[in-house]
C-alpha cells in the first residue's frame, strides 16, 4: 500500500522534529556552525533540514549524519519502556505510542546524509590511502541506502515496532 510522503510527514511530524533536532544537537556537539534549521515544513519536498558549514573531519560528518538514528532509536526504546507503565486504552497510552512510532519512523538518516559520509570518506581516501577507518563509509552508505529503499516494504515500521518491543521488555 502506497502512502504519500507528505501525508506520512504530517501524521508523524514529532518524529521529523526530533530527527532534525538530533542533527542540530550533533552539529553543536561537533562544533559545526549551523546556519539555518527548519524543524518541520509540510509544503516542501524535505519535511525539515539543518543547514550547516562543511565539517572539517570525517567524524563530524559521521556523527551529524548518524545522530538521528541513535537519538531517535533511544527515544523510541525509552517511550516503549514508559508505555509499559501506563494503563492501556487510555489517551496517554495511545499518545505515547503515536509519539514512539512517529519518532522511530524518522530514525534513519536520509540518503543525502549517508552520501555526505561517503563523499567525505572518498575525499580523505584520495589523500590518505591506508586509513582503514575511511573504508567503513561504504557499508554504512549501503545499509542506509538499503534501509531507505526498504521503506516501501514498511521496514521503518518493523524497525520501530522492534524498538518499542525492546523498550517494553526492559
Amino acid at each position: 500500500m502506497f502512502i504519500p510522503g507528505e501525508l506520512i510527514a504530517l501524521l508523524t511530524f514529532p518524529g521529523v522534529i526530533i530527527h532534525e533536532w538530533a542533527h542540530k544537537m550533533f552539529c553543536d556537539w561537533s562544533k559545526v556552525k549551523v546556519f539555518k534549521v527548519k524543524y518541520f515544513q509540510f509544503w516542501n519536498r524535505e519535511a525539515g533540514f539543518v543547514l550547516h558549514e562543511q565539517p572539517t573531519k570525517l567524524s563530524q560528518t559521521f556523527w551529524i549524519s548518524v545522530g538521528p538514528l541513535l537519538f531517535n532509536s533511544v527515544i523510541v526504546i525509552l517511550l516503549g519502556y514508559i508505555i509499559t507503565h501506563i494503563e492501556p486504552s487510555t489517551i496517554k497510552y495511545y499518545l505515547l505510542l503515536w509519539l514512539a512510532f512517529s519518532t522511530g519512523l524518522h530514525a534513519f538518516p536520509s540518503n543525502p546524509d549517508a552520501q555526505n559520509v561517503l563523499s567525505d570518506s572518498k575525499e580523505l581516501l584520495a589523500k590518505h590511502r591506508f586509513r582503514f577507518w575511511y573504508y567503513f563509509a561504504y557499508p554504512f552508505f549501503g545499509m542506509i541506502w538499503l534501509a531507505n529503499r526498504l521503506r516501501i516494504y514498511w521496514f521503518d515500521v518493523f524497525y520501530t515496532a522492534f524498538l518499542i518491543y525492546i523498550g517494553m521488555s526492559i
